[in-house]
């Protein structure tokens, strides 16, 4: 007995290493249309889940257009950009922006006066895996279209939020950048822009009718409403005001992503089918 116990006192057992901490979520906001409100959504979304304790860091995506910066009130702490850290001429921490409001916020700011084409793909997915192991959620600004700049942002993402007005040149759009993102992803939808008592009169689709041709599980819907723009231009993202209602629903929005249990978005119906009867001929459909 005493000669086992004195072996096995004398076997070298290797530590165990502690599992590395989970990766965080990286997620591409994008359209295929313009102005449709997705740097609007990306600030928003960001500031809110930063808010609610989560590490997260908005990565401007839309090189040559830069305006990530503006929307949250950081443009004049922008001192380095994303490409100078896939140049290397700067360190990773050195072009991080930490926000004013939040320690748990930054920017990573797209370069103002260079083009889509001067990023390489496989330098961005590489950087978006960098970012993953320090954050928790990595929120990447799509450019419009579906050109360059579009794969450089989906190419480190794993999940993507389609941002759609309810007009149909912006859900045409949207329905050509859902056929064009990873089969194996199930993008989420954010119906931005919306004015019910237009809806009401049959002169703006419904949530229902943008639905019925996206067929995206529903994220959360924002109504159109003076105080964004405001907001936008003082570079206060509403989502942190505690009295708006459209704060209210980017912060739902938030939550959603967050993994919460969040009632689905209330949208009244449209009356009379709104205007899906005369948009059949103008989308393939998707099953």
């Amino acid at each position: 007995m005493q000669a086992f116990e004195s072996s096995a006192a004398e076997i070298d057992l290797e530590p165990v290493a502690a599992p590395a901490p989970p990766l965080g979520r990286a997620i591409v906001i994008t359209s295929g249309k313009g102005g449709v409100g997705k740097t609007t959504t990306t600030a928003n979304v960001g500031a809110a889940l930063a808010a609610a304790g989560k590490r997260v860091v908005l990565v401007d995506a839309d090189v040559g257009l830069r305006n990530l910066d503006i929307v949250l009130g950081l443009e004049s702490r922008v001192k380095y950009h994303l490409l100078d850290v896939l140049e290397e001429k700067v360190t990773l921490d050195e072009a991080l922006v930490r926000d004013k409001r939040s320690e748990n916020l930054y920017l990573l700011a797209a370069a103002q006066t260079r083009e889509k084409e001067d990023v390489v793909t496989a330098q961005m997915k590489a950087l978006i895996e960098r970012l993953r192991e320090r954050f928790e959620f990595v929120l990447i600004d799509c450019p419009a279209g579906i050109e360059m700049g579009f794969k450089n942002a989906v190419a480190g993402a794993g999940h993507a939020i389609v941002v759609c007005t309810p007009e149909v040149s912006a859900v045409r759009d949207a329905d050509r950048v859902v056929g064009l993102l990873p089969g194996d992803w199930r993008p989420e939808l954010i119906i931005n822009r919306l004015r019910p008592h237009l809806v009401r009169k049959g002169k703006m689709l419904s949530v229902e009718d943008v639905n019925a041709i996206l067929r995206l599980p529903l994220l959360g819907v924002i109504a159109d409403e003076p105080g964004v723009i405001i907001a936008t231009n003082k570079g206060e993202p509403l989502a942190l005001d505690a009295a708006s209602e459209t704060g209210a629903a980017y912060r739902a929005i938030a939550a959603k992503l967050a993994g919460e249990e969040v009632a689905a978005p209330a949208v009244k119906a449209s009356p009379g089918g709104g205007f899906l009867s005369r948009l059949g001929t103008l989308f393939g459909g998707r099953s």
